[in-house]
C-alpha cells in the first residue's frame, strides 16, 4: 500500500516549534536552526513587506499523522537576497509578456551557504526519503498551476539531496564558491608552506604592510560580546552596504541582537582595534563542529589590505587553531584563489510550470554546467599551491 501524505502550509515558524524542527534539522549548520529562521521572522527581515512571505511545508504521515519532514519555503515578488540568479530567466517571461512573479523559494533567506533544504524526521528511514521527496514535488507542480506560480527554486542543497533527487524531476543548476580547506596544517605557516614561493611572499608582503598599522584582532563569542561590541559591528555592517548600494543591508539591528540571545554560542565576533584600543572594523563568523562560516564584515576607515585580513586571514588562522575543516567565506569572489580558497561546486533544484520556458531554461543549466565545470578546472590550475589540486 503506497504511502499517502499531508502536507500544510504554515506561515510562521513558531507553529511548528523547536522541538519538531530539530527533530528533521539535526546537523549543527548554524542557518538551518531554527532560532536563526526564527530570528529573521520575528524581526521583519522575512514576511511583511520584505517580499518573502513565510511559507513553509510541514509533510505529515496521513495514517500516524506523525511529522515526516519540514521543508522552509517562501513565496517571492523579487529575486534579491538568493544568490543564486536568475534575473535573466525573469527578463524573459517579461520580453514574453508572462509574469515570472511571483514564484517559490525554498532557502535560507540571504546565507549562501550550502545546507539542508529537506529536513527529513530523524525516524524517516533513508529508503522512504525519496518517496517523501516525490510528494513535495507532485505537491509543488500542483501549486504552481492552481496559484499561477511561475517556479520553485531549491538553493543550495546539500550533496545528499542532490543524490536523493529523483533525475527525472525538475532542473539541475550548478554553480561554484571559492572554500579553503584545512589539510592538516599545524599554523598558519604551515599554510603558507604549502604554496608557491612567490604566492607565498604576496601573502607575507600583504600582511606585512598591514602590520604597520598596529592593529589588533580578537575573536569573542556572540554571547560574551558586550553590546558595545554589537553595536560597533552592526555599524560597520551597514555602512559596507550602504558603500555598495546605496541602501541598508537587509538584516536588522534586531535580528543581530537576537542572535546574541538566542545563538551566540555559535557566532564569533572579530573586532578589530587600534594601538589605543578604538575600535576600528569588525567581522561575522559563525562556527560548526566542521565548517568556519564568514558572513559580513565593515570598517569605519579605509586601510588597505584590511578586507584580506580580516575577512580571509583571520578566519583561515582561526579554522587551524580550532581544526575546522572547511572556511566558507561566502558567495563569489575570484581574488579568494591567491589567497588557497578553492572552486567548489555549489547546487541548486528547479520546477518550472511553463513547459516552454522549463526546456528553455533545462537547456540553458546544461549548457551553463558544462561552462562551469571548465572553468572550476580551469581555476584549480592557479591554486597557489606547490602541488594543485
Amino acid at each position: 500500500m503506497q504511502q499517502v501524505f499531508n502536507i500544510a502550509e504554515i506561515h510562521n515558524i513558531d507553529e511548528i516549534g523547536i522541538a519538531h524542527w530539530q527533530q528533521c534539522f539535526s546537523d549543527d549548520n548554524p542557518f538551518t536552526r531554527f532560532e536563526f529562521l526564527q530570528g529573521l521572522e520575528r524581526t521583519g527581515c522575512v514576511g511583511g513587506a520584505s517580499g518573502w512571505k513565510v511559507s513553509h511545508l510541514v509533510i505529515k504521515d496521513e495514517v500516524t499523522h506523525k511529522i515526516c519532514a519540514i521543508m522552509p519555503m517562501y513565496d517571492k515578488t523579487h529575486s534579491w537576497g538568493e544568490y543564486v540568479f536568475d534575473w535573466a530567466w525573469a527578463e524573459a517571461y517579461a520580453r514574453n509578456q508572462l509574469d515570472y512573479y511571483p514564484k517559490l523559494v525554498t532557502s535560507v533567506p540571504f546565507i549562501p551557504a550550502t545546507g539542508q533544504r529537506f529536513g527529513f524526521h530523524i525516524d524517516v528511514p533513508q529508503s522512504a526519503r525519496k518517496t517523501i521527496l516525490i510528494a513535495i514535488c507532485e505537491y509543488l507542480e500542483q501549486k504552481m498551476l492552481k496559484h499561477h506560480y511561475s517556479s520553485w527554486h531549491g538553493l543550495f542543497i546539500n550533496h545528499d539531496e542532490q543524490a536523493l533527487w529523483p533525475q527525472s524531476i525538475g532542473i539541475t543548476r550548478k554553480g561554484t564558491q571559492f572554500h579553503w580547506l584545512n589539510k592538516g596544517y599545524k599554523s598558519f605557516d604551515d599554510f603558507l608552506a604549502s604554496m608557491t614561493s612567490r604566492k607565498r611572499k604576496n601573502i607575507n608582503k600583504e600582511r606585512q604592510t598591514l602590520a604597520a598599522q598596529h592593529l589588533n584582532y580578537t575573536f569573542v563569542s556572540g554571547d560574551d560580546a558586550t553590546l558595545a561590541q554589537w553595536h560597533h559591528f552592526i555599524q560597520c555592517y551597514q555602512l559596507t552596504y550602504q558603500k555598495r548600494s546605496g541602501h541598508q543591508g537587509y538584516l536588522n539591528e534586531a535580528f543581530f541582537l537576537g542572535l546574541r540571545q538566542s545563538m551566540g554560542e555559535v557566532i564569533r565576533l572579530l573586532i578589530v582595534t587600534d594601538s589605543h584600543q578604538q575600535m576600528l572594523a569588525a567581522a561575522l563568523f559563525f562556527v560548526s563542529k566542521s565548517h568556519l562560516y564568514g558572513r559580513y564584515w565593515g570598517t569605519l576607515v579605509e586601510v588597505d589590505g584590511l578586507h584580506f585580513e580580516t575577512c580571509y586571514y583571520q578566519g583561515i588562522d582561526y579554522a587551524i587553531n580550532h581544526k575546522l575543516s572547511v572556511f566558507d567565506a561566502g558567495a563569489q569572489g575570484e581574488h579568494k584563489v591567491a589567497r588557497g580558497f578553492e572552486p567548489i561546486a555549489t547546487y541548486s533544484k528547479h520546477l518550472v510550470a511553463h513547459s516552454g520556458f522549463n526546456e528553455a531554461i533545462g537547456h540553458y543549466c546544461q549548457q551553463e554546467q558544462q561552462n562551469i565545470t571548465l572553468y572550476m578546472s580551469q581555476i584549480a590550475q592557479q591554486l597557489p599551491f606547490k602541488n594543485k589540486a
